[in-house]
């Protein structure tokens, strides 16, 4: 499975950011998973990339050309170019398996916002996940979870969104996913579209 990881070219205010997404990247190339990730060398990007890379996995990287300069394309990767956020934005997403958002900015949650809305809206079906690192996601889940209670979303949408502190959380939400039903049933995708998981997986609660 290709994982794409969402990551910011900062390291956090505390080494555990680190850490632990050295260990959970770590452990998902032993688990045989590869990466795909924003294609530079700083910060928890650079983090991810490297963890892969030590643990002999296989990383994709996307970057647009504007950022090679800024961000610092890593020399070790597999690297595609492209001109705008856009592209790399969507290339990530068909790229990528599964996606989980480290701890990050604004560019990291609306990657994480905006996958999961496309998840919502049918365009694709790949499970979503937030990796919690001392609580970092709580209060981004506390707004999707007023969301719900204030009647714009629904609760089986909330439920697919999955916060995660391990690889085994990993694993346990992508061995128990099933997709949401998209929201309109002319979405290309409602055919084909399962229904919602109302559990949430006890070792990996959204």
């Amino acid at each position: 499975m290709r994982v794409t990881v969402y990551a910011g070219s900062a390291s956090g205010s505390a080494p555990i950011y680190r850490h632990d997404l050295d260990k959970f990247v770590r452990e998902l190339v032993l688990a045989g998973h590869s990466l795909v990730y924003g294609g530079g060398r700083t910060g928890l990007m650079g983090v991810a990339a490297d963890a892969a890379l030590s643990a002999g996995g296989h990383v994709t990287g996307v970057i647009p050309r504007s950022l090679i300069a800024g961000e610092g394309a890593h020399p070790d990767v597999d690297l595609c170019v492209v001109e705008t956020m856009h592209e790399r934005k969507h290339l990530m997403a068909d790229l990528g398996d599964a996606f989980v958002a480290a701890p990050g900015s604004v560019g990291t949650l609306e990657e994480l916002m905006e996958v999961w809305a496309w998840l919502i809206l049918g365009d694709h079906q790949k499970p979503v996940m937030m990796l919690n690192t001392e609580g970092f996601w709580d209060p981004q889940f506390h707004m999707i979870q007023r969301m719900m209670v204030r009647g714009f979303l629904q609760r089986r949408e909330r439920d697919s969104i999955f916060r995660i502190n391990s690889s085994d959380d990993f694993a346990h939400v992508v061995d128990g996913w099933t997709p949401p039903p998209v929201r309109w049933s002319s979405s290309r995708h409602a055919a084909s579209s399962a229904p919602a998981r109302v559990g949430v997986p006890s070792s990996a609660g959204n």
